[in-house]
């Protein structure tokens, strides 16, 4: 008796769902049946099998373009997990006896995260397991909530200050505001300073479309006091040689000073939150055994900074916010 087709397709389930999740992410049937090494009308089948067996329209259709559905969006994420489960089943398996001797981590970080945060974690992990590859993207803000949403890294560590719905934050440590000066600034050498003291002087701050920015305005349109930005640059580093050369002022986080710079340093705790930085992940992904441990790993390093995240919480977002945009540093 010939077997009914509906059930050739429910009992092929998994290579559906692997075929759906591909397309979302890659954005096409035919990108997707590349990367999965099948032809385009096998992964149109697949995902048309799964359309008629739920009743639903996964995609909306517009000429060459697919667009998830809500539906569909709801299925993705059930389905992701599951089928990123299923493929690294094998590594999963070693994990629980302890035994990491290969596979991969991807871990979104901007460049001061990565020279600052991410050194010793990235040390102990790579004795422990130097099997295991390390890659760091250098991403900031919407780049990399981006490459978050599309699995194309496992992680992120960074600081966040607005809520979003699909991404989990986990504060790890904390650091202070601080104003840097050149050393013959004129608020050198004081031991505090106000807004108004700050007020006249040019300030060089990340790009706009940084929360560090968005912060900075805040505070000074919350005490009714005018600044300007001197100079908009990218980076810690930048910003500290600037700050060197006499180009203006900055509000930088302490995590940056290394007490080689020579500039001034001023405490602003009076004025701006600490910045706590920590794991930035997507609600229901599959986290991969090797992320795991990494993840355990920079939370180890930074232990001794646990006690300060009670404090620094409730003061993290001015804006009254919970915790997105990834400041400059991150």
């Amino acid at each position: 008796m010939a077997e009914p087709k509906n059930f050739y397709y429910k009992q092929n389930r998994l290579k559906q769902l692997r075929a759906f999740c591909q397309v979302v992410k890659s954005g096409s049937i035919s990108a997707a049946a590349e990367k999965l090494f099948q032809s385009q009308p096998s992964v149109s089948l697949q995902i048309q099998a799964l359309e008629r067996e739920l009743s639903v329209k996964l995609f909306e259709r517009r000429g060459p373009s697919l667009k998830i559905s809500p539906q569909g969006d709801v299925l993705y994420n059930i389905a992701q997990p599951l089928v990123e489960g299923m493929d690294k089943l094998e590594d999963t398996f070693a994990a629980a006896f302890g035994h990491l001797d290969s596979g991969e981590v991807n871990i979104g970080a901007g460049e001061s995260t990565i020279l600052y945060i991410m050194p010793e974690p990235v040390r102990r992990f790579s004795a422990a397991y130097p099997n295991v590859r390390i890659k760091l993207h250098n991403v900031t803000g919407r780049d990399g909530l981006r490459m978050l949403r599309a699995d194309e890294i496992d992680f992120a560590v960074g600081s966040m200050l607005d809520g979003q719905e699909d991404i989990h934050y986990q504060p790890v440590v904390t650091y202070d505001p601080m104003l840097i000066t050149p050393l013959d600034h004129p608020l050198a050498g004081r031991e505090q300073v106000t807004l108004a003291d700050i007020s006249p002087y040019g300030l060089i701050l990340p790009p706009r479309h940084l929360s560090t920015w968005r912060t900075v305005d805040y505070t000074f349109r919350q005490a009714g006091l005018s600044y300007t930005v001197a100079l908009e640059a990218g980076g810690w580093e930048i910003i500290k040689k600037y700050v060197e050369l006499g180009m203006g002022v900055s509000i930088v986080t302490d995590i940056c000073l290394t007490g080689q710079e020579k500039v001034a340093k001023i405490p602003l705790t009076e004025y701006f939150p600490r910045r706590s930085y920590g794991l930035v992940q997507r609600h229901a992904r599959y986290v991969t055994p090797q992320a795991q441990r990494f993840m355990e790993i920079i939370q180890e390093c930074y232990a001794d900074h646990a006690a300060d995240l009670e404090t620094s919480l409730s003061e993290e977002d001015p804006t009254g916010a919970d915790a997105s945009a990834w400041p400059a540093g991150f």
